[in-house]
């Protein structure tokens, strides 16, 4: 069951657009992160079970932020949320260690089946 989620994203209406996505009956608690260096340290001050990454942010892009993150915390579930669906970046992320790469703006149905991946990857 996930309790807490990170959002990552420089675009306060990114995040706003895929906290209005989220279930509310879940009693979620949401962090937010506006570039990849808070992030990082969002993610290790408050562990939470998923976190969402934005790829194209200052500061420390998405890409290095989920390398920092896995190189730390193996177990770390992290999805992608990118309008860069390119396969060259589905790839990168993949090998990065990304659970899955949802597209921008993200539609209710690929959020829930997010979560539910992210809750799958939790249980094992």
């Amino acid at each position: 069951m996930l309790k807490s989620i990170l959002i990552v994203d420089d675009s306060p209406v990114a995040r706003m657009i895929m906290k209005k996505c989220l279930p509310t009956d879940h009693g979620l608690t949401i962090y937010e992160a506006s570039n990849g260096q808070e992030g990082v340290e969002r993610y290790f001050s408050h562990k939470p079970d998923l976190t969402f990454m934005d790829l194209t942010m200052p500061v420390m892009d998405g890409f290095q932020a989920l390398s920092t993150i896995k190189q730390r915390d193996p177990d770390a579930v992290i999805i992608v949320a990118t309008a860069d669906i390119q396969e060259k970046v589905l790839s990168r992320v993949t090998t990065l260690g990304a659970l899955h790469t949802i597209k921008k703006p993200p539609s209710k149905e690929a959020l829930k089946d997010a979560l539910e991946r992210a809750t799958q990857a939790l249980k094992h």
